[in-house]
């Protein structure tokens, strides 16, 4: 053997953390993984997400070359293809597809995967523009739209995400987030436990806000149920303690806080207490200890975006975080400033709403997307304009998108669908073609998107592992490939100045986006391969604003004027004797895959129902025991665990099960495949604002089975 030790990085989550890998040369398989210590932002860090990456090169499971299904149903089969002979079948599918129906008879669905591989982010724009296609989707709306709407509305750009200054804040209160389990979302935080504990060693605390006791609520100095679905409420009544009190001390910059203060009036402590859960005081006090602290800042994710006042939420944390002085403060809540800049450097406009809606339903587009929820119907329906071809890229919608189960109804009922995508999975299995990029380790990566959520400013290149096979490709090249050949048959083919941009690689790509910024270069990056540390968050307030005035709104009209369907809610006094369900995260996997990995499904299963011990009681189900959950849309059957970490009157299915693959290898290590939550979730809750699924907070009955 010959061993020779590599630096690296996990691009499976948001931590982006660096590696140390050692590599058998010969046998080309990665015999060790540790967390790179003088990574500037990771600083040694790893999760058992990390140690997989080892796992996923070397995974059977692994497609490395184009597949062609033959036939349908059960009796499918796979038969590989050359990659000349794929790519032609593909674009000849869809471009005859654009011809006798329109481009938007095409539909685009985009996986999480896709924002953490560089050659998807630097070429795939050249292919969508080569279909034209207005029906484009992603998982943003199921799990992330109302941050870039309230971007957008607030700041003036819907990238422009302020994040925790987690490394000097005095104070981190957490609602509906667990990034002890996520690494952080929206927030690219690795080491979260070590961050936490230097922010208790200055004297700082972390306050929880979450109906299940999570990992994170755990470790926390405070933790506190919340009714799902009413955070909204809960929220509002802080900003109406501030500004009640005489607490809020925005910026000069700041306009709308008397309107502000009009509208936050009805929304008293002791009205959202009667529906959240939470006791007046306590509000009271957490509003005053946020205002009162020398630094502390407000964050919420998963928790507070996928429910029907997802929007609202997110626009209230901004707000507590601009009345509490804390926004754009160090200890607050910052903007990073990556070297290569998402805004400043225009490679992401700044957002749309409502330039067209949905053929059946008429939701709107927002962001140049419409809502995931729409797919199936779109699909479905009959009529001019109906979506007859689909491509999924690194996305698997069927098991991690509302009504899955209707969803794969309708991929069938697609006359082509192509998938762009490393396994065979329950979406990609209704493709008729399926085209594997190389595997992580096989490309190199820089995060362009997740620096520009860092809480550190730090700058990485990360140089391909091992040569691909003779027979991979890139997903650049598949991209760049497709772009081309629709582009010709539809009789447009590229420009010059298109070709020359679609043919060159992302590492010439990265190079000249980095010498653009001109704040480090590819030769720094080349010379310190752990990464350029680029310092920590600074204020750049208001000159960073991207408002034409430069000038920020507290009480943006297109959000306020959702404040009243918050108040009849409020007045409908939700609660009762009724189930609600909620999803949760683990840290061993990466949402709908890394389920037929052995390290990472070794222990405890992780798919049961999780009930409080009372609500079993109730209703005299015993723990362990077969339950069937149902709702509105569906029903499914799981086992049953008892949990007093959950809040009573909450139940938790995890998100991302439900594999059952005729003919495939059952991707579940365990071999319990779960169920899809999915199956269960409402296409018909949706956050109006900005379209984003409603998965949180869904009402469900639970009962024995047998």
């Amino acid at each position: 053997m010959t061993i020779e030790t590599r630096l690296g990085v996990c691009n499976l989550c948001e931590a982006i953390c660096g590696l140390v890998l050692t590599i058998d040369t010969d046998a080309g398989r990665v015999t060790g993984v540790r967390g790179n210590p003088d990574d500037p932002l990771s600083r040694g860090h790893i999760c058992p997400k990390g140690v997989s990456l080892a796992d996923i090169h070397a995974d059977p499971d692994r497609l490395r070359r184009p597949l062609r299904r033959v036939g349908r149903g059960a009796e499918a089969t796979w038969e590989e293809m050359a990659w000349d002979d794929a790519l032609d079948l593909v674009a000849d599918r869809l471009a005859a597809t654009i011809s006798e129906h329109g481009a938007d008879a095409v539909g685009v669905y985009q996986g999480n995967p896709s924002a953490h591989a560089l050659g998807l982010f630097t070429h795939g724009r050249p292919f969508k523009k080569a279909l034209g296609t207005r029906n484009m989707f992603s998982a943003s709306t199921v799990d992330q739209m109302p941050h870039h709407v309230v971007a957008r509305e607030v700041f003036g750009h819907q990238f422009l995400i302020p994040v925790p200054d987690l490394d000097r804040t005095d104070l981190f209160v957490v609602i509906g987030a667990n990034p002890m389990a996520s690494n952080g979302s929206l927030m690219t935080v690795p080491d979260f436990p070590g961050r936490v504990r230097e922010l208790r060693a200055r004297g700082g605390r972390m306050v929880v806000i979450d109906p299940r006791r999570t990992e994170t609520a755990r470790i926390a100095d405070a933790h506190h149920f919340v009714r799902p679905g009413t955070d909204a409420a809960l929220l509002m009544a802080m900003i109406q303690v501030l500004l009640s009190e005489g607490l809020a001390r925005p910026a000069s910059y700041v306009d709308g806080l008397d309107r502000l203060a009009e509208l936050a009036a009805p929304f008293t402590p002791e009205v959202a207490a009667a529906v959240c859960g939470i006791d007046a005081e306590v509000i009271r006090e957490l509003a005053r200890d946020l205002a009162t602290a020398s630094s502390s800042v407000v964050y919420g994710r998963i928790g507070v975006s996928t429910h029907e006042f997802g929007t609202l939420c997110q626009w209230a944390i901004v707000v507590l975080n601009v009345l509490t002085g804390h926004l754009d403060a160090p200890g607050g809540a910052m903007f990073p400033e990556p070297a290569i800049d998402l805004v400043a450097h225009g490679l992401a406009g700044p957002g749309t709403h409502g330039r067209w809606r949905s053929r059946v339903r008429g939701a709107e587009e927002v962001g140049g997307e419409f809502p995931a929820v729409v797919m199936a119907e779109e699909i479905l329906t009959p009529g001019e304009g109906r979506i007859r071809a689909m491509v999924t890229i690194a996305g698997n919608p069927v098991l991690s998108t509302p009504s899955g189960d209707k969803l794969a109804e309708a991929l069938d009922a697609l006359d082509f669908m192509a998938a762009i995508d490393i396994y065979l999975n329950e979406t990609t299995r209704h493709a008729d073609v399926i085209l594997p990029t190389t595997s992580h380790l096989e490309r190199d990566h820089y995060d362009v998107v997740f620096h520009a959520f860092a809480v550190r400013n730090t700058a990485r290149w990360t140089p391909a592992l091992f040569e691909p096979d003779d027979d991979q490709r890139h997903d650049w090249w598949i991209s760049y490939q497709l772009a081309k050949r629709i582009a010709e048959r539809l009789g447009r083919p590229l420009s010059p100045e298109a070709e020359a941009a679609a043919a060159a690689s992302p590492r010439d790509l990265v190079a000249f986006m980095l010498a653009a910024g001109g704040k480090v270069s590819m030769d720094d990056l080349l010379a310190e391969p752990a990464g350029v540390d680029l310092g920590p968050l600074q204020p750049t307030l208001p000159a960073r604003l991207a408002t034409p005035d430069k000038r920020l709104s507290l009480v943006p009209e297109a959000i306020v004027a959702d404040l009243p369907r918050l108040e009849a809610m409020l007045a409908a006094a939700p609660g009762g004797e009724g189930l609600v369900l909620i999803g949760r995260r683990h840290q061993r996997d990466c949402n709908s895959w890394m389920h037929n990995t052995d390290r990472l499904t070794r222990g405890r299963p992780r798919h049961h129902l999780l009930m409080h011990p009372d609500d079993l009681a109730a209703r005299g189900l015993p723990d362990g025991g077969l339950v069937r959950v149902t709702s509105r849309v569906g029903a499914v059957e799981v086992e049953v665990s008892a949990d007093a970490d959950m809040m009573p009157g909450v139940v938790s299915l995890p998100h991302g099960f439900g594999h059952a693959l005729p003919g495939v290898r059952l991707r579940h290590a365990s071999g319990v495949p779960g169920v899809s939550v999915n199956d269960l979730t409402d296409p018909e809750r949706v956050d109006p604002l900005s379209g984003n699924a409603a998965l949180t907070g869904l009402p469900v009955e639970v009962v024995g089975v047998g």
